[in-house]
């Protein structure tokens, strides 16, 4: 998924062999095997809503770029699950793993965030690191939505996601990108998490991806990865793979990897550098109608 960078035309002819069909009135996505799979991009958040999202959330920082309205949703229209993934919950998971803030060199020079021209103490987080994996809820047809967690059952197993069998050329019927918060750290890096998301007639599969660099300190990648097949005649599975790597820029530099913060522009391709610290992999079978 990280190779396809651009937008994509796809053959009618292609979504018609594959069963799917445009989502209407505008809305940017599509219909296939049952699955209603939308991408929705917004503006920035606006200072009014910047104070919500803040009592909300019990804080006085955000990040300083908040796609509040922008998400990824994908909806089995016969159960009613729902997976979506948006900045608000994100920022949740942030605020619920309180990390402590990373020690950097230059903080008592850094001026961050809300009080332009006021020093400001480093006393949170200031990364925005989120152990956020997606949302989940299950609707019934009358709109009614209940807790997840009453619903979907996420169990560990020990099976991967076929990464090559993904890697096979079939027609990409549908592909988006969405940025759901990004922050520039002063200009000392960067904190962005985004979601991809790719469907083929075979199946659906995304990467919703944080991404963290604090210039000559540390870097961060927490990935997860979902795909969901759309063969065989039961209820569908999607498999969930979650990944989290870590490294301090002293400890790529002790293994003769170079220390310039210019080297690690892309996290795909230096994310096998990065040792893994946490790794899980599960599975959620869709029920039928709820």
């Amino acid at each position: 998924m990280e190779s396809v960078m651009m937008e994509l035309e796809v053959d009618e002819k292609d979504l018609k062999a594959a069963g799917a069909e445009p989502l209407t009135d505008g809305r940017r996505g599509l219909v296939i095997h049952g699955w209603e799979i939308e991408s929705r991009k917004g503006a920035i958040l606006n200072s009014s809503t910047v104070q919500e999202w803040e009592q909300k959330l019990g804080t006085t920082h955000l990040p300083e770029m908040v796609f509040g309205e922008s998400c990824l949703v994908l909806k089995h229209v016969k159960s009613g699950t729902k997976i979506h993934f948006n900045a608000f919950d994100a920022l949740g998971g942030w605020k619920q793993e309180g990390l402590p803030p990373v020690e950097v060199p230059a903080a008592a020079q850094w001026k961050f965030r809300s009080k332009p021209f006021e020093q400001v103490i480093l006393d949170y987080d200031y990364t925005f690191t989120t152990p956020y994996c997606g949302s989940e809820t299950t609707e019934h047809g009358s709109g009614k939505i209940l807790e997840a967690r009453s619903r979907l059952q996420w169990e560990d197993c020990e099976e991967h996601i076929d990464m090559v069998a993904l890697a096979s050329k079939e027609p990409i019927l549908f592909y988006d990108e969405v940025v759901l918060y990004e922050d520039e750290l002063a200009d000392n890096g960067v904190s962005l998490l985004t979601v991809k998301v790719r469907v083929m007639p075979s199946g659906w599969f995304l990467l919703l991806r944080f991404w963290l660099r604090v210039d000559g300190v540390l870097m961060r990648l927490r990935d997860t990865r979902m795909h969901c097949s759309f063969g065989g005649s039961g209820n569908p599975i999607i498999r969930r793979e979650s990944c989290w790597r870590e490294a301090t820029f002293q400890a790529l530099s002790t293994k003769g990897y170079p220390i310039d913060s210019a080297a690690y522009g892309d996290p795909s391709i230096i994310s096998q550098r990065l040792p893994v610290i946490m790794h899980r992999t599960q599975k959620l079978k869709v029920s039928g109608n709820l």
